[in-house]
């Protein structure tokens, strides 16, 4: 199946697990439920829940088997936007094209609507009946997704990121931050698909992680050269945010064309280890080319 076709069949599934789990406009607190849908069904790349669905099916894994941890990672990925965007963090108005949560809401709301996707996430994870796995193999997924999610992952690299921001830094400092701040999330959701699945082999769970560790690095580097090439309507958020606000980027240590070669270099990486796997990879070889092709 071509990847295009794929990615958006997955972005209809998934659109339609947050329209069913998230819970309804009408429903007390209205206010705080609309602000939740606002972020969280706002179209994106969903890009998180595609790679663990193409890890889990390469399996053998049925896609409603992948459904809830496809959920959750795009849930932990709708409250990190939401508040990454508020004024004390990024502070921007814009995201996916629409107004973000605090600009549409309030900064409260924000706050509360980021706080309440995330533990819909956990709660899923912990107790949702479809998914079907061992009680032993929950814990370790709720296990790997807290470690991604905290201070070891994607909260302790925007931390970093804050602390860097009008300060000089080396390219190892910079592609750490990155591994947790941008990496954590895209590498627990190929750890999801691959725990869902009935596969425990400790070679393919390396190339796996090998894959995903590339793919999460190329793609924020691709974040950086976009926000110096694409314009506004086509990122959906403000060009050129990063030089306004003095952040460490990948083009301002390695100059554009150096960034664009880092990257390549990363999908190289990613396409060699998925190589590796005794499986059909065509799906997780197309999401790496995919991380710099895509104009968004």
């Amino acid at each position: 199946m071509p990847h295009q076709i794929y990615l958006k069949q997955i972005q209809r599934r998934v659109q339609q697990l947050l329209n069913h789990y998230i819970p309804a406009e009408t429903v007390i607190p209205q206010r705080l439920h609309s602000a939740m849908r606002h972020s969280a069904l706002n179209p994106g790349k969903r890009l998180r829940p595609a790679l663990v669905y193409a890890t889990g099916e390469m399996l053998g894994t049925s896609p409603e088997a992948l459904d809830i941890p496809a959920l959750v990672v795009e849930l932990i990925h709708a409250y990190s936007l939401i508040h990454d965007d508020l004024p004390c963090m990024d502070d921007d108005d814009l995201r996916r094209g629409i107004p973000t949560c605090h600009i549409a809401f309030d900064e409260a709301t924000a706050v509360l609507a980021g706080d309440a996707l995330q533990t819909l996430a956990f709660e899923l994870l912990a107790t949702a009946e479809a998914l079907s796995v061992e009680p032993q193999v929950r814990i370790e997924m709720l296990g790997e997704l807290s470690r991604a999610s905290g201070s070891l992952g994607m909260g302790g690299g925007q931390a970093i990121d804050l602390e860097m921001t009008d300060k000089l830094t080396d390219l190892a400092t910079l592609e750490a931050m990155h591994r947790m701040k941008t990496g954590a999330l895209i590498n627990v959701s190929v750890k999801l698909g691959y725990l869902t699945s009935p596969v425990r082999d400790q070679g393919v769970l390396h190339s796996l992680q090998t894959y995903s560790q590339s793919l999460g690095l190329a793609f924020q580097i691709w974040d950086d050269v976009l926000d110096i090439e694409a314009d506004t309507q086509t990122l959906g958020k403000p060009q050129g945010s990063d030089q306004a606000k003095n952040k460490s980027t990948f083009p301002a240590l390695l100059g554009l064309e150096g960034a664009k070669q880092r990257a390549k270099e990363l999908v190289e990486s990613a396409l060699h280890a998925v190589r590796q796997l005794p499986y059909e990879s065509d799906n997780l070889a197309a999401f790496a080319e995919y991380m710099i092709k895509r104009n968004y």
